[in-house]
């Protein structure tokens, strides 16, 4: 299995980017696509650091998204990064929304 792009924040610039966590109860976790491992990024962008790999068949919850590098994917090419957690972006064109837009807020 190939490993795939995805982002992390670690840069000043990517720290800027921050979330409010959702109340657990309505928190919505999404589908890597299949078949992919996907490296979480410190920012929106494959140039930032690979914080993490998830596995293929990862859920990942979306917290809040923002413009970055566009990344060819599965589902698309996008310029759209999910942050995952504090600090972590994969690239949604790995990531199955149902949308080739924005399904969260825009990260502040």
């Amino acid at each position: 299995m190939a490993v795939e792009d995805i982002a992390v924040a670690g840069s000043t610039e990517a720290q800027e980017l921050s979330a409010e966590p959702l109340a657990a109860d309505a928190l919505r976790t999404y589908p890597l696509a299949p078949g992919h491992n996907v490296n979480v990024r410190s920012g929106p962008g494959t140039h930032f650091s690979i914080v993490r790999t998830l596995p293929a068949g990862s859920r990942v919850p979306i917290y809040c998204q923002c413009t970055g590098e566009s990344v060819a994917g599965p589902y698309g090419t996008s310029n759209i990064w999910d942050n995952i957690s504090n600090g972590q972006f994969v690239s949604d064109a790995y990531v199955q929304t149902g949308s080739d837009g924005y399904v969260a807020p825009k990260c502040s």
